[in-house]
């Protein structure tokens, strides 16, 4: 993870689960980035406890509000992370912020849920990289490094191994309809991304963190939230313009879409 030389970070839903964890490894990095903007939508929330304990003990931690289906708080939410960096750039941005609907069966599915489920997951994501794009330009811009790397200037879209149509992943353990359909079209955005920002040398990358012992990975699953950050920040510090456009585990692997 040393190799991730960041000067600015920006995390969404960093108040719990894989993105608070987020928040907390990068700022106990023996070279931390200057700035870690950690995003969620009620900072002062009783579930914002531990971000707020953990922002009071680094100072590179900024905890700012924001909900990524609102347009104005986006915009607000720019304007404050524009102002702290002063001028320069946003080396890497991180999509982690999702939700789930409670799971039914294929044929009870609501229209309401599936909107609901796609606003967060999928349209909410394609906001905050429109939104944040200039900075994330900037950061390429005045980066003396060649080619494409997440010190430089990258998106980072936390997709699921649950959005793969080859493989229908857990499948038996839930139909969890919205989700997948949001996360495959999460992934399809990353490839248009990294088609679209190529010529910015923006990197854009699709990750499964793993099934997470999280809210909203369950008791069931197979992986600590630590262990999963620790590999995909390892992973990130290595990643490359031949990764752009890509889905991958946290181990790295290479996944079916």
């Amino acid at each position: 993870m040393e190799g991730l030389n960041l000067r600015s970070v920006l995390v969404t839903g960093s108040n719990r689960g894989i993105g608070l964890e987020m928040i907390k490894q990068l700022a106990k990095k023996s070279n931390p980035p200057q700035w870690i903007f950690a995003m969620c939508r009620d900072p002062e929330g009783l579930r914002t406890q531990d971000l707020r304990n953990l922002a009071a003990q680094h100072q590179e931690i900024v905890i700012i509000p924001l909900n990524i289906t609102d347009p104005s708080s986006i915009k607000a939410a720019v304007a404050m992370v524009t102002e702290r960096l002063n001028g320069t750039g946003l080396n890497l941005l991180i999509n982690n912020a999702a939700i789930a609907s409670p799971d039914s069966k294929l044929n009870s599915q609501t229209p309401e849920d599936m909107a609901e489920v796609y606003k967060t997951n999928v349209i909410g994501p394609m906001m905050i990289s429109q939104a944040f794009l200039p900075l994330l330009r900037k950061a390429s811009q005045d980066s003396p490094t060649k080619g494409m790397s997440c010190s430089k200037a990258c998106i980072v879209n936390m997709s699921s191994y649950a959005g793969s149509i080859t493989e229908v992943y857990l499948w038996k353990y839930g139909q969890v309809l919205p989700y997948r359909c949001s996360k495959a079209a999460l992934n399809m955005l990353t490839r248009c991304q990294s088609l679209a920002f190529s010529d910015d040398q923006i990197l854009c990358v699709a990750l499964h963190p793993g099934w997470v012992l999280t809210d909203m990975g369950g008791n069931m699953a197979e992986i600590t939230v630590d262990s999963s950050v620790a590999a995909m920040l390892k992973l990130l510090a290595h990643l490359s313009e031949k990764d752009t456009g890509t889905f991958l585990s946290w181990e790295g692997k290479i996944l079916p879409w």
